[in-house]
């Protein structure tokens, strides 16, 4: 999985609900928890990393496994409803889980990456808007990890997904307000990505919007990984905040994988 949407997601926990609009606040805090950010993306690499046939099962099992983690109504309905199909959502949750496809499919051709983001988006969030936002997210990393300048990569997915990233983080930040759909969160998380001078220069971005801050900084956090790295000793620190096998998971796709790029 992407540590840099985990890292994202514990830092930006603690101003879901009591945003912020400064860059300028301490990463880390006793408050500061993992969210079913963290625990959707565990998921959608474990799915991966053991090629396992329905990530419909994995993911209620998982979150089953991390009961009150901030999961949202009709997500709640269908961690507990296992016949219960995709319910047609266009919430950034789609988008918040998918990096692990874009970490792992990174030396496949794209249109295989975004096969499998479709395929582990579309158990729940099948609504066209839902499957974009989640194909941005994994488009977006993949160009971070062929290389491709900020710049680039804004222009690419400005084009393919007709997401307006014309503005700055310093445009969106002063009427930005908590937002939880794909179309008003992933664009403006990209941005705070691709506007990065370092990964934590993109998560202070993410956070200082003001809005739904875990899960924007979760999007954000693994674009900017595959674009600068992360230093290792936030690695360090953010074991200390997870559970046991989410830690499993991410060692044991480091360890099959090899780190990328560390800052």
């Amino acid at each position: 999985m992407s540590y840099g949407a985990i890292i994202g997601d514990v830092i930006g926990s603690v101003y879901e609900w009591d945003r912020i609009k400064t860059r300028e606040f301490d990463l880390f805090q006793p408050k500061c928890k993992y969210t079913d950010d963290s625990v959707c993306t565990a998921a959608v690499a474990d799915v991966l990393l053991g090629n396992l046939p329905s990530p419909a099962n994995v993911i209620r099992q998982w979150c089953r496994n991390h009961p009150e983690r901030g999961y949202g109504g009709f997500f709640r309905k269908w961690i507990k409803n296992e016949y219960m199909g995709p319910y047609g959502s266009y919430g950034n949750g789609s988008a918040m889980r998918v990096s692990p496809v874009a970490f792992l499919y990174r030396h496949h051709p794209i249109e295989k990456a975004l096969a499998i983001s479709d395929w582990v988006t579309k158990i729940t969030h099948n609504h066209p808007e839902g499957m974009k936002g989640a194909r941005a997210t994994t488009h977006a990393i993949w160009l971070a990890f062929q290389g491709k300048e900020p710049e680039s990569i804004r222009s690419t997915i400005k084009c393919k997904y007709e997401y307006d990233l014309c503005r700055s983080v310093d445009d969106i930040r002063p009427t930005y307000k908590f937002y939880v759909t794909c179309q008003r969160s992933v664009p403006e998380a990209i941005i705070c990505a691709v506007e990065s001078t370092s990964f934590e220069d993109a998560i202070r971005n993410a956070v200082s919007l003001g809005g739904d801050s875990d899960t924007l900084a979760a999007i954000a956090g693994p674009i900017a990984e595959a674009l600068h790295g992360i230093p290792n000793d936030l690695i360090e620190k953010i074991k200390t905040y997870l559970s046991e096998d989410i830690i499993e998971v991410m060692e044991r796709l480091y360890s099959r994988y090899g780190k990328f790029k560390n800052a």
